[in-house]
């Protein structure tokens, strides 16, 4: 199964990139495709998604985890809440 997720870059300030893996691999391990970014440590957090690619793996099955679903639905790519499902 595939997965969006998180990839933590940086070792004093955390920020993570968006990426899609295998949910086999690790966290920081081999990943398929990088969509984007995500500093929580900036004011405001910074998001940047494609939205193309990530609609893409949306579309063929991938699952987003809850944060990056919760990341999805900000950015406009997800159209209902993952909350609400």
């Amino acid at each position: 199964m595939v997965r969006i997720r998180l990839r933590r870059r940086g070792r004093r300030q955390p920020s993570y990139r968006i990426i899609v893996a295998d949910v086999r691999s690790p966290r920081d391990g081999r990943f398929i495709e990088n969509l984007g970014y995500f500093n929580p440590r900036t004011e405001p957090e910074t998001i940047e998604i494609n939205k193309e690619r990530a609609s893409y793996w949306l579309s063929v099955g991938a699952q987003p985890s809850e944060t990056v679903a919760r990341l999805l639905y900000r950015s406009g790519v997800l159209q209902t809440a993952p909350w609400e499902n």
